[in-house]
């Protein structure tokens, strides 16, 4: 960066200054954008099957009062919070595996402390409000705006038996 800068004609300060400040930017995403393939790939791999065994040796633990597994519909299963109220679970997303529960509601298999459940999830990104309601008492700590909404109904909410 001393060379670019150097072989520039003489410029304002402000202008070297974002011109470096600009180059930091740029390392730092370049950074992020080698490094966040290998966190999902250690989560995947390692975290993920370490916290299901977990979930499911101790039903009753800590984790497990906020933490369920969830099976997709491709059959991949991911620990993710949750938010049980009746029939009506909640998930927030912050991965792309909700794009799977996209177009309508999709079979899913739960395990909720200890309890095997079927139902019906979708994900919800057209519903803001209904979003920032949930959100608010199932991850009141997160961030505004980040995360998608799954919902998921205990039962078949119309899918036939075949499914």
């Amino acid at each position: 960066m001393r060379g670019v800068l150097a072989a520039l004609p003489a410029q304002p300060d402000y202008l070297r200054e974002m011109l470096k400040f600009l180059g930091v930017v740029a390392s730092v995403a370049l950074v992020l954008l080698l490094a966040l393939p290998a966190v999902f790939f250690y989560m995947e791999r390692f975290v993920n099957p370490g916290l299901m065994r977990e979930l499911k040796m101790a039903p009753d633990g800590d984790r497990a009062q906020k933490v369920m597994i969830l099976t997709l519909p491709s059959g991949r299963e991911i620990p993710v919070n949750y938010l049980r109220e009746g029939d009506w679970v909640f998930a927030g997303a912050d991965g792309r595996w909700w794009r799977e529960l996209e177009g309508g509601w999709k079979p899913v298999a739960l395990w909720i402390r200890g309890e095997a459940l079927r139902g019906s999830a979708r994900s919800v990104t057209d519903q803001p409000d209904r979003t920032r309601d949930v959100f608010s008492r199932l991850r009141p700590r997160a961030l505004p705006g980040t995360g998608t909404l799954v919902e998921i109904h205990l039962g078949s909410m119309g899918l036939s038996s075949g499914r």
